[in-house]
């Protein structure tokens, strides 16, 4: 359970970064729950294009702000916030009043062992109705992905190690799907991630952006962008081993079906149950070469 006590950090510098768009109304509030750690550790609001008075709002409280001159997306602003950070830990977390940050210092007193610590969204969290389908499909199929039951997916609050992260910002997306693409990169290579429990509430002066279609399609194309980026030929083997089944039942049902009819020869392989299962070697060998520049795309920079 998050009591809120500051953790005890000698040799760790930490910094806290902050994306931020159009959230002038919650921003303020966020910054002050933030004052128990303006003194302990670097604080940095990445105004990602808000064309309100977010940046301005973040820099009268006399926290420092990096100004993106458009929007360049939530992936974007992270990675601007990590560039520019000086800590050795990153915590990351929502402008939006979603975040307690008294609970940081949980993500904090879970680091000993761990390269992550993610803040997973308990009972009584705040979550949007109409994201919960996708959410529920996209966990299905990274649980698959990572053989593990992850508890919280793409939490946007935790804490990682900054070394670690960089070594994978040129495979994280711009967009939403920074937390999760991070997740998985860091399963598939073999990082420790801890779970400590959170409470989310809900958003605090500004209106939820779901759009049922827009994000449902965003989801697919997510799933579909992870499966062909951490392990495609978990995807290809067996949809070339159903294909190829397929085939053969074909064949046995069209050589039954001649035998009964006494049409000679009885088991000529039908066209279609030879199509169908050279098919399957086809998709097995794209799965062989999408595995390959999978793994050379995850090669981490030395």
């Amino acid at each position: 359970m998050c009591l809120g006590k500051l953790p005890d950090m000698q040799t760790e510098k930490i910094s806290i970064i902050i994306p931020a768009y159009n959230v002038e109304k919650s921003i303020g509030k966020t910054i002050a729950g933030l004052h128990e750690w303006r003194e302990r550790a670097e604080i940095i609001i990445i105004s990602d294009g808000s064309s309100d008075q977010t940046a301005e709002v973040a820099e009268r409280a006399g926290i420092r702000v990096i100004r993106h001159h458009h929007n360049k997306g939530y992936g974007a602003a992270l990675k601007t916030g990590i560039r520019a950070a000086s800590g050795d830990i990153i915590v990351m977390m929502d402008a939006d009043g979603e975040h307690n940050a008294t609970q940081i210092s949980c993500l904090i007193d879970n680091f000993a062992d761990n390269d992550m610590v993610v803040g997973a969204r308990a009972k009584g969290s705040h979550f949007p109705l109409l994201r919960r389908p996708g959410k529920w499909l996209l966990g299905k199929v990274a649980n698959y992905l990572a053989q593990t039951q992850i508890p919280d997916l793409n939490s946007g609050f935790r804490a990682f190690r900054k070394d670690v992260a960089k070594l994978f910002l040129h495979i994280l997306p711009n967009g939403f799907s920074f937390t999760t693409t991070l997740t998985l990169a860091l399963f598939k290579e073999g990082y420790n991630i801890g779970y400590v429990p959170i409470v989310t509430t809900p958003r605090f002066g500004s209106k939820s952006t779901v759009n049922p279609i827009r994000d449902g399609i965003n989801t697919l194309m997510l799933i579909i962008r992870i499966v062909a980026l951490f392990d495609p030929i978990k995807v290809f083997l067996p949809m070339s081993i159903t294909l190829f089944l397929l085939g053969i039942v074909y064949w046995i049902g069209s050589g039954i079906f001649r035998y009964a009819s006494h049409v000679e020869p009885a088991f000529h392989i039908p066209t279609g149950a030879m199509l169908v299962m050279v098919s399957s070697v086809i998709v097995f060998m794209f799965g062989i070469l999408a595995d390959q520049v999978s793994a050379i795309r995850r090669e981490k920079y030395e």
